[in-house]
């Protein structure tokens, strides 16, 4: 498990406003139920034009991607300035990182140089354990915002797609969730599979058996090696993108394994299986699609979609996640 303990959102004790506050966002194990509803909700006030918390001083952030990223990139970018952040510019192909500089060094750079938030994606799992647990005699005071780490976590599209269910349902106990595809590689996977077990919906999962560990998910959902044998009963279809850039390792042959045409037949979202859906099933995929392999083309806009929904959430959610760290940091006059 990660090292993320809950006493980090001690920063919420006194406070009676609802507003989530924390030192940092790198996990939805730092959320109970209450937060989880708390963002749900705030996410909300913001899609409805809700007035957004004033800043009394310029504040600056920086958003560090170390993978390629369209929609997290551009989203999270989009809420700061709604926000009212000012973004500064940072390229890791033309970075120190480049020369060797650990990413605590480049974090320390940044906070000298006035900004106070930063928001991350790395390939490396758990990578923010360097800059949320210092060592002794490191002072890095830094705010920061997890965009995705690895194989590991993804809270703000776990979060998103919290929004996007909840919305659609209004509540999560006893609603059937499938995830399916590339579980292994998935942080999409393992951030929801924890959070929708904290708010009591019903999760399976599917997908080629070499890409499902059941130590690491059996505890959170079950298994289903035919999802035509449950599809028709599910309330939520989440479909995951299948990773190739993750299938590197020596020891993964996974992409010799994977047949496009044979996934798509088994465990992609072809006409056949959205006609077997509810009228009242949604579908989801974190993005970017693979059109013809987990989606079929001329379905991702069907009614029964949500992946429009799902980005135009994306903003929305992460303002309320960016303003937790904010307030929890006490940045920009904010409490």
């Amino acid at each position: 498990m990660l090292s993320v303990t809950k006493d980090q959102n001690a920063t919420n004790a006194g406070k009676n406003d609802k507003l989530l506050r924390l030192p940092y966002f790198v996990s939805v194990e730092q959320l109970d139920v209450e937060d989880v509803f708390n963002l749900i909700h705030r996410a909300q006030y913001f899609k409805k034009g809700g007035a957004v918390p004033k800043l009394s001083r310029p504040v600056f952030c920086v958003n560090m991607f170390f993978e390629n990223s369209t929609r997290t990139h551009t989203s999270f970018e989009v809420a700061e300035r709604r926000l009212g952040l000012t973004a500064i510019p940072f390229d890791p192909a033309h970075s120190s990182v480049k020369k060797g500089e650990s990413l605590y060094d480049t974090e320390l750079t940044m906070a000298s140089l006035g900004i106070e938030l930063s928001v991350i994606r790395h390939s490396k799992n758990a990578y923010y354990d360097e800059i949320i647990h210092p060592k002794a005699g490191q002072h890095l005071q830094m705010g920061l915002v997890n965009a995705g780490d690895g194989s590991g976590q993804h809270p703000s599209q776990s979060m998103l797609d919290m929004m996007t269910i909840y919305n659609e349902f209004g509540h999560f106990d006893g609603l059937k969730v499938m995830i399916v595809g590339d579980l292994t590689n998935s942080r999409v996977a393992r951030s929801n599979m924890e959070i929708l077990n904290k708010l009591g919906a019903k999760v399976y999962f599917s997908g080629p058996e070499y890409w499902y560990d059941p130590k690491e998910f059996g505890d959170y959902g079950t298994y289903v090696k035919n999802i035509d044998d449950e599809i028709a009963d599910v309330d939520v279809l989440m479909l995951l993108r299948v990773q190739h850039e993750r299938h590197t390792s020596d020891s993964d042959n996974t992409e010799e394994l994977f047949d496009p045409a044979a996934y798509n037949e088994q465990y992609g979202l072809n006409q056949r299986r959205y006609d077997l859906l509810k009228d009242s099933a949604i579908i989801m995929h974190p993005g970017p699609i693979n059109r013809g392999v987990e989606w079929d083309g001329n379905l991702v806009e069907a009614p029964k979609s949500r992946y429009a929904v799902q980005m135009q959430n994306w903003v929305f959610v992460r303002m309320a996640m960016i303003e937790a760290v904010l307030r929890g940091r006490k940045i920009g006059g904010l409490e």
